[in-house]
């Protein structure tokens, strides 16, 4: 390589901006800025000190970071050793390795860097190879220093391109699947508000808020942290999008930004995935010293706005609309380890999904009744590979009391006493169902808050939900589920089983 004359050397002590004879003025405060690591590539032994005094100011000032070596197969070396070298200033003529095998082995390892290229004037073919081996520029001998520096800064400026876009995925990637990322980086047009039918599922913690109350905040977050985050891990396995967790609840949409006309499919084998996985969620918490919980999930399918929400200063992509609703309401019928489903989710998903319970319900906001399927199992859904699906069955047996428990019962409309303290009695319980015996029947899925004695002469809540009612000799009858026992309580009950 001919080894040109260097420019002269600027006045380094004067800040960057000022005037000529400035020097010794406080400098302004400049943005921290983060190093570009150079790698030169020469067998030119003039050539490392002549780069170090043309480059020494920003060196000094931590904008370049420069490493060198006198041919290929000892930049492949360096380029190993540090990953972080981001631009390549490449000779073609070098021993053992020459500029273009460099290249094809920098394209082979799928480098992420900036390749400038150092050839002999009007050397066409060689310049052609190098641009199709991904060569960002080139540069003719001998070297215009000048012109090196405004090609290194020209690659900079892609180079901190990339940076900004790899920290917008990175940051995409904690809310969004990588596939989901990668449609709305490729697409902004997708952030537009539009119509689309997708799927909605919703999941919550049965009893949460009682759990809560009786941890610390801190466990509170750990909870949370091990329960969302399986959750989230089955909701990028399917192909949803988490639209926004609600304190315990999880609010997927499958569909949207991409496109699926599998996705009420989806999520169905999602919710019921998330059902089976929570076995494996109360063992971790167990390990860290944390109470089992329990969850419900609904399935909704039909036409919403999906978009960009918000105003200009704050928004997210998320979803609107009716169904999102008629998800949200019909999870509040879900027993813990349950997942519902609408008509809508059930037409869309196939005729293989099987249920136990078909119930048409009365719901807030609606004014036609709501027919709702309590899901078992499902078969060959369209985008799984799973196969057959199916919800854990165990139930523990129900053990009749010798004298039944007599309590207090309030039905909750939501988290809300929705009318005055009725009596009955338990006549027979387990650890996570009783039989309860009122004077009036029960209304099935609506929520309870009983309240019985405990040890040393006090009272205690716990809360659940009817299964099923029914009328007996001895008068209405109701299964309940239990979605929250205290441990005073849960031992008052197991005292007065034989």
């Amino acid at each position: 390589m001919e080894v040109p004359t260097p420019p002269p050397a600027p006045d380094t002590t004067a800040p960057p901006g000022a005037a000529p004879g400035a020097a010794g003025t406080a400098a302004t405060a400049q943005p921290a800025v983060v190093a570009l690591k150079v790698l030169f590539v020469d067998d030119e032994p003039d050539l490392a000190p002549l780069i170090r005094q043309t480059f020494r100011r920003h060196v000094r000032d931590g904008r370049y970071q420069l490493d060198f070596a006198a041919d290929g197969v000892e930049a492949l070396e360096r380029l190993d050793a540090d990953p972080e070298i981001e631009i390549v200033v490449t000779d073609i003529n070098m021993p053992r390795m020459d500029g273009l095998a460099l290249l094809g082995h920098l394209r082979e390892r799928e480098r992420n860097h900036k390749a400038i290229v150092v050839t002999a004037y009007g050397d066409m073919e060689n310049i052609r190879t190098a641009m199709n081996q991904g060569a960002f520029d080139f540069l003719t001998k001998p070297i215009d220093l000048s012109d090196l520096e405004t090609t290194i800064a020209n690659a900079r400026v892609l180079v901190e391109r990339e940076r900004e876009a790899q920290l917008v995925r990175q940051m995409f990637g904690r809310y969004l699947s990588a596939e989901v990322a990668a449609a709305l980086l490729s697409n902004p047009g997708v952030l537009q508000g539009e119509r689309r039918e997708v799927s909605v599922l919703m999941s919550d913690l049965a009893g949460f808020s009682a759990i809560a109350e009786r941890l610390e905040p801190e466990g509170v977050v750990e909870l949370l942290n091990v329960y969302l985050g399986r959750m989230t891990e089955l909701v990028d396995r399917y192909g949803g999008t988490v639209d926004e967790f609600i304190g315990d609840a999880v609010l997927a949409i499958f569909g949207a930004p991409v496109s699926r006309t599998d996705h009420a499919g989806r999520a169905l084998a999602c919710a019921m995935a998330m059902q089976r996985e929570m076995a494996d969620v109360n063992s971790e918490l167990a390990r860290r010293g944390l109470p089992p919980i329990d969850m419900v999930a609904a399935v909704n399918t039909g036409e919403v706005v999906v978009g960009s929400i918000g105003s200009e200063r704050r928004s997210k992509y998320g979803v609107v609309g009716s169904p999102v609703n008629l998800a949200s309401r019909i999870q509040t019928l879900a027993a813990p380890g349950e997942v519902v489903i609408t008509e809508a989710a059930r037409r869309a998903a196939g005729d293989a999904v099987q249920v136990a319970e078909t119930r048409e319900v009365a719901l807030k906001g609606f004014a036609d009744p709501i027919a709702v399927h309590f899901v078992t199992a499902a078969a060959g859904i369209s985008g799984v590979d799973e196969g057959d699906l199916e919800l854990p069955t165990s139930v523990d047996a129900l053990v009749t009391l010798d004298a039944p428990l007599p309590v207090t019962y309030s039905v909750l409309d939501g988290k809300e006493v929705s009318g005055a303290q009725a009596r009955g009695a338990l006549a027979a319980v387990s650890s996570t169902r009783a039989v309860l015996r009122t004077d009036e029947a029960m209304e099935p899925r609506s929520d309870l808050r009983l309240t019985l004695p405990v040890a040393g002469g006090g009272s205690g809540d716990m809360y659940a939900k009817v299964i099923s009612a029914s009328r007996t000799d001895s008068g209405p009858e109701a299964v309940l589920r239990l979605t929250s026992v205290p441990e005073d309580v849960g031992a008052a009950l197991r005292a007065a089983a034989p």
